[in-house]
């Protein structure tokens, strides 16, 4: 038996060395050079692309306008033409976003006997109708942790009188985060929603809003929107019949006249007459989004963005044709598409997806790019690696009217520093552009964190870098025209982008996420 057994294990052998080799788990297929398909992106398509976009044919792409379905329309015939399928299962590139117009209402707010006409010392942008005898002071309106200012109030049924700010110790640190830092409730793009939200959830009636420092900005686009006819824009699941009233200081101390003093809550007999009119108007608009399917990770998602629209004709008929603001950022996504395309067509398609976000509203309040987030999300937002956020980047800022190869980023290293140091690694390897980190300040006065479709994303942990060129004297004028851009420029801002999209699409792990979004 065991010279038999050693038979057959010598036949077992010999059989085994005449076979090829069984190989085991395949390795990953490397990363192919992106040079060649960033060389793709060239300084005369975006050109011909742009004197198209950006043309008075467009008439300035008013949300909801014919320009703005001329724009659409536009954008989904690149992507069949280059055969990027449409993101949503049923086959349409078009997200349908439901809006609507609130027209800019008319009327007045008593307080004690006195009239403040809206416009004036009261803003509003929806309809306030109603009597009260009194109101609830809740201080800075806040709850967060331990601190709460709705303790030993009672708001339900009643109208609440909030301020601006938030508590602060005796030692001039702030009570919720025992430092010098702010939180989001002192956040202007941020706190007023947030405090009347909390206002209403707690069972208020409605919300008169003090905020001295930042009411000259709500006046003035309560004006703006008055002398152009429009009202404001919003997604037709925010609409209701909340009250919401911002006060200047003279209004706010009719009512309380120590308000910038007192902090603590409580109820104030007052007789207040709300007698404010509006209606609202429903506006068909759509993103338009596309996809390039993964080949290794097809179910995580890079999303590259732009916003589609701009902010159309004049009252004396001029067009304003948005060229820099968002034309170009447009055409950068229309030429990032075509270079992943070709290098999926060569067998080098990316391993994580992309997506090609073109989103409408963002000059009426972010909104394409919320109602992506928030309400309608064609992939998981827990399976989105970045948003890459491309909002003017073809124009010069006076700032560097002599050296020009630069780019603002902001908020590459808000939530991953992985990201920030990839983006400046991907930077120095190919295109060395200076990075300015200028606005990405906590301070910065301008808040282009928050002004632009990238924050959607952001609010919801997803990383994100803004590219951004900056202001000039042409920014939401007719001036701002295709023949203003630098091409040059364009063209290798263009390539920056599609090469940081490729390293995060083709890298072995997906971006980490080590701080939390406020």
């Amino acid at each position: 038996m065991k010279k038999l057994s050693l038979l057959v294990l010598g036949l077992v052998v010999a059989c085994n060395s005449s076979q090829k080799t069984v190989s085991g788990p395949q390795e990953p297929k490397p990363v192919a050079s992106p040079v060649p398909y960033a060389e793709s992106i060239t300084q005369e398509d975006l050109k011909e692309h742009l004197y198209t976009y950006a043309s008075d044919e467009f008439e300035g792409r008013e949300t909801g306008e014919p320009g703005q379905k001329k724009a659409v329309a536009y954008i989904k015939a690149h992507y069949e033409s280059l055969d990027i399928p449409p993101a949503k299962a049923d086959g349409d590139y078009f997200q349908k976003v439901p809006l609507e117009v609130s027209k800019v209402p008319e009327g007045s707010l008593t307080i004690n006997n006195e009239t403040f006409e809206l416009g004036n010392d009261v803003v509003t942008f929806s309809s306030a109708e109603g009597s009260f005898d009194q109101i609830v002071y809740a201080g800075y309106g806040i709850e967060e942790g331990n601190y709460s200012d709705y303790g030993n109030i009672n708001v339900s049924g009643k109208l609440v009188l909030i301020k601006a700010g938030e508590p602060i110790n005796a030692d001039g640190n702030y009570v919720l985060s025992g430092s010098s830092e702010k939180s989001s409730w002192s956040n202007m793009s941020e706190a007023m929603g947030k405090k009347s939200a909390l206002a209403i959830e707690k069972g208020a009636k409605g919300v008169l809003y003090y905020d001295s420092q930042n009411y000259p900005r709500f006046r003035g686009y309560f004006q703006f929107m008055k002398s152009n006819n429009s009202g404001r824009m919003q997604l037709a699941e925010d609409t209701n019949n909340d009250i919401l009233i911002i006060l200047d200081e003279k209004a706010a101390r009719t009512i309380k006249d120590d308000i910038e003093q007192d902090h603590l809550p409580k109820t104030i007999a007052a007789d207040i007459q709300l007698n404010i009119k509006g209606g609202n108007d429903k506006i068909a608009s759509e993103n338009v989004v596309a996809f390039l399917k993964g080949t290794e990770k097809p179910e995580e998602y890079v999303v590259i963005s732009s916003h589609l629209d701009h902010i159309g004709i004049t009252a004396d008929g001029q067009i304003n044709n948005g060229a820099d603001d968002d034309g170009s950022g447009t055409v950068a996504l229309l030429e990032i598409a075509e270079a992943f395309k070709k290098a999926a067509d060569e067998g080098n398609g990316p391993k994580r997806s992309i997506v090609f976000l073109h989103v409408t509203g963002e000059e009426k309040g972010l909104l394409g790019s919320r109602y992506y987030t928030d309400v309608d999300p064609v992939f998981p937002l827990e399976n989105t690696v970045v948003d890459l956020n491309i909002d003017m980047i073809g124009r010069i800022d006076p700032k560097y009217a002599g050296a020009r190869n630069y780019l603002y980023l902001i908020g590459s290293d808000k939530l991953s520093t992985e990201l920030h140091n990839l983006s400046e690694e991907v930077n120095k390897k190919y295109t060395n552009i200076e990075f300015d980190y200028t606005y990405n300040d906590e301070n910065d006065p301008n808040r282009f964190y928050y002004r632009s479709d990238h924050y959607n994303f952001a609010k919801n942990n997803i990383p994100i870098i803004f590219y951004f060129n900056g202001t000039h004297a042409d920014y939401h004028r007719p001036s701002d025209t295709p023949d203003k851009i630098n091409y040059d420029l364009l063209e290798n801002r263009t390539r920056l982008i599609f090469h940081t999209a490729w390293e995060i699409a083709n890298r072995p792990n997906r971006l980490v996420v080590d701080k939390a979004a406020d």
